[in-house]
């Protein structure tokens, strides 16, 4: 039985993208759900363009989504002398040549290749060449792959995808700098690591033939592929920035949840009957690299949207009251009571949030007493005529004990005593203490808010009529 051994290779050369932490989760997913190992290995190859900032910022999502790696990093940048080692392994064993063809002549030949209508790939000229003794020039070191019969990548997901070898050229493993190439880094390390399967997007497949090539000259065991579909926007278009956002940390930013993000992750391209919503325990259970479709995902925000606003209904409210701090903070604000305050605060907002910092944005009417009140609500509710019952309710409200129960009262009676609806007062009261028309529930708002605070701000909106 094989043990599955799979892994992420992300490179640092920006912030996770979310087709690259779908490519993580079912990576992961598989690992645990086959009781495996699941790796992290930081392709960082590419030493300009890498940065440390990157790197933090790729390993902070990792655990913010809740995929722990069980081993690494591991990183390219660190492996070099083992790169040029087999590199050199190749070369001796005739698997490899020495190319001498310099960056401008092999340009010339793609361009003389695309003028001729045939494809641009480089032509073979130091394939069989041996040079002089002696010879000083830099060189590269060149794949000498096959040039007859056919490589077949059994694709876990895509099936059986077929290339012919005479298509395939010879690549590049050693730059005549001395710096190995991704191809070829990514190859040893995967069979260095042991890696079993090998998940990634389907923008990797035409690099698969010409790597199952260089695990077959390392005689290397060959691992599993499975090519994911792309991402698309509404648009049918490849998922990019003028979808919206496409980094994680965008929507961590945004006061999206990880649960509901790793969620939504895992529904696009995959399904399991007709479930939606999943556990974390769910998803490692009966997450199934087979039933990855073939067709692209596509990004639905209003379904994004949607999930985070049930995981946030079904958040603790003191969890997320403290979730909120952070948020809160970004907006100079401050917290007038201890956290059990702030989650009573928050459960009242809960059920018409979508994000945390929407949430926030509602809360508002909490944090601050610097309440503007909208025009139109004030010109249709605080007017003259609400005046004498305003009255009335302020000095029955400064009698009363202070909880939803003998609020209630409290409104009861006025409503009887006035002949008025609840909506005739509540209305009213509602745009005095929050400046607008919506809010949560009026008595359960009024004990978050507290006798004093509520007191103060009828005596504005009083004062004001």
């Amino acid at each position: 039985m094989i043990t599955v051994r799979s892994r992420f290779a992300p490179s640092p050369t920006g912030y996770l993208h979310i087709g690259g932490a779908r490519t993580a989760l079912f990576a992961y997913l598989y690992a645990r759900q086959q009781q495996g190992t699941f790796l992290l290995r930081i392709d960082d190859t590419d030493r300009q363009r890498s940065t440390q900032e990157f790197h933090d910022e790729i390993l902070n999502a990792l655990q913010w989504l809740g995929l722990p790696w069980d081993e690494g990093p591991y990183y390219q940048s660190q492996r070099s002398d083992l790169y040029r080692a087999a590199a050199e392994r190749l070369l001796s064993e005739g698997k490899a040549y020495r190319c001498f063809c310099s960056a401008e002549e092999v340009e010339a030949k793609r361009k003389a290749a695309m003028a001729a209508g045939t494809r641009p790939a480089y032509d073979g000229t130091c394939r069989d060449y041996t040079p002089p003794l002696g010879d000083s020039r830099p060189f590269a070191l060149r794949f000498k792959g096959p040039k007859e019969g056919e490589t077949v990548v059994d694709d876990i997901i895509k099936g059986r995808v077929v290339f012919q070898n005479h298509e395939l050229d010879d690549l590049i493993l050693v730059r005549s700098d001395g710096t190995p190439v991704y191809n070829f880094c990514s190859v040893f390390d995967d069979a260095d690591l042991r890696i079993s399967h090998i998940v990634r997007g389907d923008d990797h497949l035409t690099n698969t033939p010409r790597q199952i090539l260089i695990f077959q000259a390392l005689d290397a065991e060959l691992p599993a592929f499975a090519h994911l579909p792309l991402i698309l926007g509404n648009d049918r278009a490849p998922l990019s920035k003028r979808h919206g956002a496409t980094a994680v940390r965008a929507y961590q930013e945004q006061g999206y949840l990880p649960e509901a993000l790793v969620n939504f992750l895992a529904r696009l391209g995959w399904a399991s009957g007709d479930q939606e919503i999943f556990s974390h325990a769910e998803l490692v259970e009966k997450f199934r690299l087979e039933d990855v479709g073939k067709s692209a995902g596509v990004f639905n925000a209003e379904k994004l949207q949607w999930l985070n606003a049930h995981y946030l209904k079904e958040r603790p409210a003191l969890q997320l009251a403290r979730e909120a701090k952070p948020f809160i903070a970004q907006k100079h604000a401050t917290v007038p009571g201890d956290d059990e305050w702030l989650a009573k605060a928050v459960a009242t907002l809960q059920p018409r949030a979508e994000t945390i910092a929407g949430l926030v944005d509602k809360a508002h009417i909490y944090l601050s007493d610097d309440i503007a009140i909208d025009p139109k609500a004030a010109n249709k509710f605080l007017t003259t005529a609400t005046l004498p019952t305003l009255g009335k309710l302020r000095v029955r409200l400064a009698a009363a004990p202070w909880s939803e129960h003998e609020l209630e009262t409290v409104f009861t009676g006025l409503m009887e005593e006035e002949q008025i609806k609840l909506g005739q007062i509540a209305q009213p009261v509602r745009v005095a203490l929050t400046g607008g028309t919506a809010s949560p529930g009026i008595f359960e708002m009024m004990v978050v808010l507290g006798k004093d605070r509520t007191l103060a701000r009828l005596d504005r909106v009083l004062a004001s009529l």
